[in-house]
């Protein structure tokens, strides 16, 4: 993807996922500048950008900083929001322990989401 020279990072989400799905849609609607890239990686066609690989991008979110810097997990979400101007509500997550209890909601979240939104299968999902 080539991104303009206002964009803030390139955010690479589930839309398979009604959860994820609705997440961006929210975060779509404030960038009213334009400053997020979202590129999904549930269709057939998407080829995931180097380094990455599919089951990282599935497993959790990730995003791309215009310098190639790759981010995942949180730090995505605290980026998207201060892009679209919400860096007050961002610092607050930055705290101890909120820092922490985000980090660990998370992880619990993307291990747990395809069984959370009904899409586990036998290859997704343990027994």
């Amino acid at each position: 993807m080539t991104q303009s020279t206002h964009q803030e990072l390139e955010v690479f989400y589930d839309a398979a996922c009604p959860l994820c799905r609705r997440e961006i849609d929210l975060v779509r609607r404030l960038d009213r500048d334009g400053r997020i890239a979202f590129t999904d990686i549930a269709g057939e066609d998407f080829v995931p950008p180097a380094p990455l690989r599919r089951a990282e991008l599935v497993a959790r979110i990730h995003a791309r900083l215009p310098d190639g810097t790759i981010l995942e997990g949180v730090e995505v979400f605290r980026r998207m929001y201060a892009a679209v101007g919400l860096a007050p509500f961002v610092a607050v997550t930055r705290l101890q322990p909120i820092s922490w209890a985000l980090d660990r909601g998370y992880d619990w979240f993307a291990r747990n989401r395809l069984r959370i939104t009904g899409r586990c299968t036998d290859d997704t999902c343990e027994a």
